[in-house]
């Protein structure tokens, strides 16, 4: 059985395709294992928390008294090596749940160094960095610094050791993904160092991990390894592409206390919030997490493999260790970046007869294409891709809920490349 038997694929197209696969195979075995890893993790925590069908039972109201929620929360809590949690339907998205964390636990006063250069565009505006608008973080009078990367866009450890020794702020952030820039994500051992650095000059700082797009692609998560609070999307990796919405936010016991308070309101903090049921698919998609996380990262490798084969510049390239689930396709012209997106929605599940194009997207200085045919919107474990036409048009990728449908969208994406004479074969 072969992809022609349902599309229209280039046989020449086809022969990279083997070549791709044949050069990942060792990476997929590495995947294997951290999935296998992370997947008994998981279980392990479902069984030692005595999870039942009685927990996926919704409350309405205050939600007092929901056992299936608290038994959630201390299930997430063993996953990300943290000693409490919050995950609930109710966080809005990403941003949402790391805006509360940070208004959680800063103050009027406070100082927050980002130490991973500027952060992505959406969490700009909470921390007030470009201007101080109503309810940022600038308008509470915490104060924001950063530590820019090193010219090969990697943390700048002595500047960071440097800044933190002089500031000594309340908190320190790392931003674990790449988002839509071309730096590399994170690791866990890249992190591990920066830990290091922070305790070893401002120790008092408390360490926030945005976790987004990172969950589950090693086998250890920020909090294993001394963070004090990490923080991500539902709708992205912890979800496991079942879950429709919601955020999670996981540390220190002291700290997710703050936390709750700011999420529902002080002195009454995670004793509510009605489940309204949505408590089933939250632990569906925590227990399919590892595994479809899996699924995105080898959809990842093999991307960069077969572009790396058609000559394309990629980051990370396919031997790389990966910190996240984005890929970077550097894809050269306005009419290549325009293609890929086309196909690769040509072979999504949901809207696949729906034309992309670029348009001028709210927040932007360029037009935007996107491609995104998913079951919840905007889910970024779900196979997706866009990028802005500027130079060197490139392309953000992510996700993949099963490898071999994922990689079927990304030969369409090759496949409409060819057509348009994007790649030559």
């Amino acid at each position: 059985m072969s992809i022609t038997n349902f599309f229209n694929v280039n046989e020449k197209l086809l022969e990279f395709d083997k070549l791709a696969l044949e050069k990942t195979k060792e990476k997929f075995a590495e995947i294997d294992d951290i999935t296998e890893y992370n997947q008994l993790k998981v279980l392990s925590a479902f069984i030692k928390n005595g999870v039942s069908e009685a927990s996926f039972a919704g409350s309405t109201g205050y939600g007092y008294d929901d056992k299936g929620r608290e038994i959630l929360e201390k299930v997430m809590a063993d996953c990300m090596g943290a000693q409490d949690a919050l995950m609930r339907h109710t966080f809005a998205s990403g941003t949402h749940t790391l805006s509360v964390a940070l208004f959680g636990v800063l103050r009027p006063g406070d100082k927050v160094i980002c130490l991973t250069g500027r952060p992505y565009d959406t969490i700009t505006g909470v921390f007030g960095i470009d201007e101080v608008t109503d309810g940022s973080l600038a308008d509470f009078n915490v104060k924001y610094g950063q530590v820019d990367l090193d010219k090969h866009g990697r943390p700048d450890i002595e500047e960071i050791k440097r800044v933190l020794a002089k500031e000594q702020p309340k908190m320190a952030y790392i931003q674990r993904s790449r988002g839509y820039s071309t730096r590399p994500s994170l690791t866990i051992k890249d992190i591990e160092v920066i830990i290091k650095a922070v305790r070893e000059v401002s120790s008092e700082s408390i360490i926030m991990v945005d976790n987004c797009y990172g969950e589950f692609v090693e086998k250890l998560e920020p909090c294993d390894i001394g963070a004090d609070l990490c923080a991500g999307s539902l709708i992205k990796n912890a979800g496991g592409g079942i879950a429709s919405t919601g955020g999670y936010i996981a540390g220190r016991r002291d700290l997710i206390e703050k936390c709750s308070y700011r999420m529902t309101c002080a002195g009454v903090g995670k004793e509510v919030g009605a489940t309204l049921g949505h408590s089933r698919e939250l632990y569906m998609g925590l227990f399919s997490a590892p595994h479809v996380v899996g699924e995105a990262v080898k959809t990842a490798i093999y991307t960069s493999a077969l572009f790396e084969l058609l000559g394309f510049e990629v980051s990370p390239t396919s031997n790389e260790k990966r910190g996240d689930i984005v890929q970077c396709i550097t894809l050269n012209s306005a009419e290549g970046l325009v293609a890929f997106c086309q196909g690769m929605q040509s072979g999504a599940p949901v809207d696949s007869f729906v034309v992309p194009e670029p348009w001028e997207m709210p927040g932007y200085t360029d037009p935007v294409i996107m491609a995104a045919g998913a079951f919840t919107l905007g889910a970024s474990i779900e196979l997706s891709a866009d990028g802005p036409l500027r130079e060197p048009y490139a392309a953000w990728m992510q996700g993949g809920l099963n490898f071999h449908s994922a990689k079927a969208g990304v030969l369409l994406a090759a496949q409409k490349m060819l057509e348009k004479g994007a790649i030559n074969i």
